[in-house]
């Protein structure tokens, strides 16, 4: 496959993670969303493309309502898209989603973009009143009256969920179709929705080799030519970490991916983690951590394998202090994006179109 390195993109995603401060000590909900605000202000300064904030409704995470984030970063950035990772459609609304981010696009003089998608946690479907019996139904129906509604044209639509709808308008109105992904974990029927709909695609890549999922790119390529779509960019999110060197990196990391790890198997009956793991993951699997080399090749190893468009580092897992997260955002705009578009060059002059696969190191 033949990769262009200037037309890759790159970003950063974050739930906003309740950190700790150098010693260890839990730093306040409040503090820990003006240091989110911070992190999306350097992410702008070095150059990074997109900065994407989560939505939880848990002690664990200190955003609930991301496009507030964002309209604060909005007034403090000049070129970084504002974004989601991910809103949780399923327990929303549709339009209420558009009305704000077409206020933050329009705050942001149009940089706001959204990825929506089921989501990993449950919480906000008691807390909104929805049932988990009615999971598909909702998300199908909510990202239908969706993708209707980000065109900015009136909105005519029908279904079970809510009251139909005859050539609604909503305001602010966009001044332009809002950019939407559609965020998938590994569901063949997932990846065959975002095309019905005519969306990009967000693979969440969290564990395991990223390789895997290449079954899941070539399915959704397939299913857009299929249904008549013109080709739709593919992303990946993974978490990872970057310093100065792999040990430091690890030594920095691991006890929060650990407690970040085991705080959620608790709740999901999964068994204990532990450092094995967590080598395996970053040695092996999904785990973009070590040194700006180390993760730059990983990274565009990635991209080469899976022929994807754009990257995202969830670059906080756990509980890890906002300064290491600060360099660790630094270093991936000043050194790994450069250094991954430098290596798919390489790959490029050395393969030309060859599907071959890259090596990881």
């Amino acid at each position: 496959m033949s990769i262009d390195p200037q037309s890759i993109t790159f970003g950063l995603d974050t739930f906003g993670d309740v950190t700790v401060d150098a010693q260890g000590d839990p730093v306040p909900v409040s503090q820990v969303l003006r240091d989110v605000v911070a992190q999306g202000e350097l992410a702008d300064q070095v150059g990074i493309d997109h900065f994407s904030i989560g939505e939880h409704h848990r002690p664990d995470f200190a955003v609930s309502a991301p496009d507030v984030v964002l309209a604060a970063l909005a007034a403090r950035t000049q070129r970084i898209t504002l974004g989601t990772a991910v809103i949780v459609l399923s327990s929303d609304d549709p339009l209420r989603v558009v009305e704000r981010f077409s206020t933050l696009d329009g705050l942001s003089n149009g940089r706001a973009e959204l990825t929506v998608g089921r989501g990993s946690f449950t919480e906000s479907f008691p807390l909104f009143g929805f049932s988990m019996q009615d999971y598909e139904t909702l998300f199908e129906e909510k990202l239908d009256l969706l993708a209707a509604a980000i065109t900015g044209e009136p909105i005519t639509w029908s279904g079970a969920t809510r009251p139909p709808l005859n050539e609604q308008s909503l305001y602010p109105p966009l001044e332009r179709a809002l950019p939407t992904w559609v965020a998938v974990g590994g569901s063949p029927n997932s990846v065959i929705r975002a095309a019905r709909h005519g969306l990009p695609l967000m693979l969440a890549i969290i564990g395991g080799p990223a390789q895997r999922f290449a079954p899941y790119v070539q399915l959704f390529h397939e299913a857009n030519q299929k249904l008549g779509n013109a080709p739709l960019p593919v992303g990946v999110h993974s978490p990872g970490h970057i310093a100065a060197d792999d040990a430091t990196a690890r030594e920095q990391l691991a006890p929060h991916w650990i407690h970040n790890r085991n705080e959620i198997g608790r709740e999901r009956g999964w068994g204990p983690s532990g450092i094995a793991e967590f080598d395996g993951e970053m040695q092996h699997g999904a785990l973009y951590a070590g040194s700006p080399e180390t993760v730059a090749r990983k990274i565009a190893a990635t991209i080469g394998s899976l022929g994807v468009d754009r990257f995202d580092l969830k670059y906080a897992s756990g509980p890890m202090p906002h300064e290491q997260l600060m360099e660790s955002i630094r270093l991936y705009g000043t050194e790994v994006i450069p250094r991954v578009r430098e290596l798919l060059a390489q790959h490029g002059r050395e393969h030309g179109d060859a599907d071959s696969a890259f090596d990881e190191a």
